[in-house]
């Protein structure tokens, strides 16, 4: 009864191009994290890991240096993003 009152819709399948698609988004960050200041943004971000990491009570996080870089990676990005989208 429900199936006369509901339409259902099936969608085509489309499998071969689906696997050709690609995140523009996630190969402008590759990229983007290859540039000396998002290298040195992580190398921070590591850095203070690492400190903090190393001890075993502490009060200390690396919020602001992960951040930090996400920004510089987000400003990178954002110059490209829109000009790749369909």
């Amino acid at each position: 009864m429900s199936e006369k009152i509901i339409p259902v819709v099936k969608a085509e399948e489309e499998a071969a191009e689906e696997e050709d698609l690609v995140d523009p988004q996630q190969e402008l960050r590759d990229s983007c994290a290859q540039k000396p200041d998002a290298q040195a943004h992580w190398a921070k971000y590591q850095e203070c890991n690492d400190r903090v990491n190393s001890r075993s009570n502490t009060a200390e996080t690396c919020e602001e240096e992960l951040i930090d870089y996400l920004h510089v990676l987000d400003h990178c990005v954002g110059k490209d993003l829109f000009k790749r989208l369909k």
